[in-house]
C-alpha cells in the first residue's frame, strides 16, 4: 500500500502507469508461487534449458525467492512499525517534560529514527539471505551423554550416531547428503539411526538419498524409521525396500534385538505417528502398533520420527525415544532467557535431550529419555537462522 502511494506521487503520468503496472505484476507474481502447492506445482516445474549450462529450474528459483522475500517483508514492517511506535513515545514523553516547548520538534531525533527504520527494516533481509546462503550449510555435531534406564553395564558408553530430516532436494543435493555422512562416519559410531523425512514431496530423489544414507558405517547396522513426508509422497514401502537393498533395515512396528559387549537393547521403530496437529484423526493413543513389542527384560530405544509420541512411549515404559520432524523450528531467537521457535507451536519437545517419569507399574521414580535432532534438510524456506543442521553422536549411559 506504501509503494502505491509513493509511486502515485510522480508527476509523470506513464511513470505511474508503468510502475502502478509492475506493482500488479509483482504482486500477482508473489501470490501465483505462494499458491504453487495448490496450482498442481505448476510454477516451481518451469524449467529452462540451455545448451552451454543444461537445465535451470527457473520456477523453483522464483518460488523460494518469492517466500523468502514475503516472510523477510512481513518482520521488516513489524520491524518499521515498532521504530515508529518508540518515536511516537519518545516525542509525547519530550513534550510532557518540564520546559519543553510547545509543538517543539527536533530534527536530530527525527533522522535518528529515520536510519534506525531502514537498519530495522533490511535487518530481517540480511538475516534470510544469511540463512538461505550460509545458515542452512552450516553443519554442526551434537555430542551428548544420555542417561538411560535399565541400561546394562557392557552398553554403558555405547556410540550412536543420528542423522534426520535430510529433504533430499533442490537445497539439499547427494553431494552434501554425503558431507553430512562423512562427518557422521568420522566420529566411529557403534550403531546408526536415521529418524526419517528423507524426501519433501512427490518426485524427490529418493533412491539417491538412501544412496547416500546406505555409506553409513557402523558396525552394529544402520537403522531408521519413516516420517510424516514418506506418508505424503506415497513412498513409505519404497524406503523399507531401498533400505534392505542397500544393506539398511527400516523399522515399520517392528522390533531387533541389537547385542553389543554381551548386553543387549530391544530396537523398535514406528512409521511417523499422527497427532492432534494433522488432519487425520486416531482412533486411540499413539504407538498401539508397538506395545506388544516392548521388552522389560532389557531396554528398549524407539525410533519414532515424531517426538509428540515420548509421553506414549514413557507411559508404555521405553527408557529412549529418538526423533526429528521439528528442525528446531529453522529459525530461533533469544529474548532475555528465552528461546523463541515456531517449532513450539506444534511440540513441547522442538530440539535437544528431554526427560520424563516411566510409567509403567506405576514406577515414576527412573526417567524416560528423548532426544530431538534438529534435521540436515529445510522444508517450507530454505533457510536456518540460530538453528544450524545436526550430526549428533548420542553416547549412552548408566542412568
Amino acid at each position: 500500500m506504501r509503494a502505491w502511494t509513493w509511486i502515485g506521487a510522480f508527476s509523470n503520468a506513464n511513470w505511474r502507469f508503468g510502475l502502478h503496472a509492475g506493482l500488479i505484476v509483482l504482486a500477482a507474481a508473489l501470490l501465483a508461487t505462494l499458491l504453487d502447492p495448490l496450482l498442481g506445482h505448476g510454477i516451481s516445474r518451469l524449467a529452462v534449458h540451455s545448451p552451454s549450462l543444461g537445465s535451470f529450474n527457473l520456477g523453483k528459483s522464483l518460488t523460494t525467492f518469492a517466500r523468502l522475500w514475503m516472510v523477510a517483508s512481513f518482520f521488516g514492517f513489524l520491524a518499521v512499525e515498532s521504530v515508529g511506535a518508540i518515536e511516537w513515545v519518545t516525542n509525547v514523553a519530550a513534550r510532557l517534560r518540564p520546559g519543553a516547548v510547545a509543538g517543539g520538534f527536533s530534527p536530530s531525533r527525527r533522522t535518528f529514527f529515520q536510519y534506525a527504520a531502514v537498519l530495522a527494516g533490511g535487518f530481517p533481509f540480511l538475516a534470510a539471505t544469511y540463512g538461505f546462503a550460509a545458515g542452512r550449510l552450516r553443519y554442526t555435531i551434537e555430542r551428548v551423554d544420555v542417561p538411560v534406564a535399565n541400561l546394562p553395564p557392557e552398553l554403558d558408553g555405547l556410540r550412536i550416531a543420528q542423522l534426520s530430516d535430510i529433504h533430499i532436494g533442490d537445497y539439499m543435493p547427494p553431494h552434501e547428503i554425503r558431507r553430512a555422512v562423512d562427518m557422521a562416519n568420522s566420529l566411529q559410531p557403534d550403531i546408526s539411526f536415521v529418524t526419517g523425512d528423507f524426501v519433501s514431496s512427490e518426485g524427490d530423489p529418493l533412491d539417491a538419498c538412501i544412496a547416500e544414507l546406505s555409506r553409513l558405517r557402523a558396525p552394529l547396522g544402520v537403522w531408521g524409521c519413516n516420517g510424516n513426508h514418506e506418508i505424503y509422497a506415497g513412498v513409505e514401502d519404497e524406503a523399507e525396500r531401498l533400505f534392505r537393498e542397500n544393506g539398511m533395515r527400516l523399522l515399520r512396528a517392528r522390533s531387533a534385538v541389537v547385542e553389543h559387549n554381551g548386553g543387549r537393547f530391544n530396537l523398535m521403530g514406528v512409521d511417523y505417528q499422527r497427532d492432534h496437529m494433522t488432519s487425520a484423526e486416531r482412533t486411540g493413543p499413539m504407538l498401539q502398533e508397538i506395545e506388544p513389542l516392548v521388552r522389560r527384560d532389557m531396554p528398549n530405544i524407539l525410533l519414532s520420527h515424531n517426538p509428540n509420541s515420548f509421553r506414549r512411549a514413557a507411559e508404555l515404559g521405553i527408557e529412549l525415544s529418538l526423533a526429528g520432524h521439528t528442525h528446531g523450528g529453522q529459525v530461533k531467537f533469544e529474548i532475555v532467557d528465552h528461546s523463541v521457535s515456531p517449532a513450539r507451536l506444534i511440540t513441547p519437545f522442538v530440539a535437544g535431550l528431554y526427560r520424563l517419569p516411566i510409567a509403567t507399574n506405576g514406577n515414576s521414580s527412573q526417567k524416560a529419555a528423548l532426544y530431538v535432532n534438529r534435521g540436515l534438510g529445510t522444508f517450507g524456506f530454505p533457510v536456518r537462522i540460530g538453528v544450524p543442521p545436526e550430526i549428533t553422536l548420542l553416547t549412552l549411559r548408566r542412568a
